[in-house]
């Protein structure tokens, strides 16, 4: 597990329940953030959440149910990161209470999340003034029109702005999520996390919203097979014209079902995997950043430091003085 996890004080969680939110995001905010993992082995929890509302009693979406006994909005002004979940009705103005409050969050350097049309309540509040925001494709032209200052992506599972980061449909508020996880606390981490929830550990943000799924004319198209081989597989130099042949198609075949599948390449997928390995050998101790690229199928030292860094954000040494068991020591080439 991640050096120096049992060290750290809960990382604070708001999560701003309006009228009319809908309860799939509230639930995928506690899911993610909000419940204990006593199988990572941990003295006390990743994060805390509280629940805070602008009034005593909220209306959930479609009016399901009403939500009671939660904190006051005042709650966003400790917390270390605010989500902000979507609703349905989002050409209606949020109330000056909510907008104060992702304002006030903004203003002294907090983390905030919008949760697919929360991107919408963030908008309203002038923190994605021009800046990369994403919300669920419907909803696309809708927030183009009322938000034009705001450089919409459409077409992304989540953008990452530093400070603000926006997930579009519901479901990629779990991609957000465990991006999240695995940049605050580690891939060993955010790997348990993902097993716990049935969920694929990492999709890049820039993935396609809109996957298309058809039902197959034949039933043995499902990647599954393949992506399980070459996991087995990735110290060894495979290419996507090796993946092709495993799977008894042309590469170009297997582009169309990476994208039509996993709204991905071959090759992006497969760098991915390495670089997910990699993280998890700097976690469990391996000091040596050649064997380390060798074994995650990264190839060289140099190669590793280029990919780490894109994805990640920090060099291997960085990268194993937060995450790794063995305290601060730097990687050796």
């Amino acid at each position: 597990m991640a050096q120096g996890s049992s060290q750290r004080v809960p990382h604070r969680v708001a999560v701003i329940v309006d009228e009319g939110t809908n309860p799939f995001e509230v639930g995928v905010a506690t899911e993610l953030f909000g419940l204990p993992r006593p199988e990572l082995g941990l003295p006390g929890p990743l994060y805390e959440v509280t629940l805070c509302t602008p009034t005593r009693v909220v209306r959930m979406n479609h009016g399901f149910f009403s939500m009671t006994g939660t904190a006051g909005l005042d709650a966003v002004d400790s917390a270390d990161t605010l989500v902000v979940p979507g609703r349905p009705d989002n050409v209606v103005p949020r109330g000056p209470e909510v907008l104060d409050a992702i304002r006030r969050t903004h203003a002294r350097g907090a983390r905030i999340l919008s949760f697919c049309t929360g991107s919408f309540a963030l908008a309203e509040a002038g923190v994605l003034d021009d800046r990369r925001a994403t919300t669920h494709w419907m909803w696309a032209d809708a927030f183009r029109e009322l938000h034009p200052r705001v450089r919409l992506e459409p077409d992304v599972l989540f953008v990452d702005e530093g400070r603000i980061l926006t997930a579009a449909g519901s479901a990629a508020a779990l991609d957000l999520g465990l991006y999240l996880v695995r940049r605050d606390h580690g891939a060993e981490i955010a790997n348990a996390v993902s097993r716990r929830l049935v969920f694929a550990a990492h999709r890049d943000g820039g993935q396609r919203q809109f996957v298309e799924r058809p039902l197959p004319d034949v039933p043995d198209e499902s990647l599954a097979p393949l992506l399980a081989w070459a996991q087995e597989r990735l110290d060894e130099p495979l290419t996507v014209a090796d993946l092709a042949a495993r799977a008894a198609v042309s590469p170009a075949t297997l582009h169309r079902r990476f994208r039509t599948q996993l709204g991905t390449t071959p090759l992006a997928w497969l760098t991915g995997e390495r670089v997910a390995l990699a993280c998890r050998l700097i976690e469990r101790g391996e000091e040596r950043l050649d064997v380390v690229a060798e074994r995650s199928g990264l190839g060289t030292a140099a190669n590793l430091r280029v990919r780490l860094r894109r994805e990640t954000g920090l060099s291997p040494s960085a990268y194993r003085r937060r995450f790794g068991t063995g305290g601060g020591e730097a990687l050796v080439s």
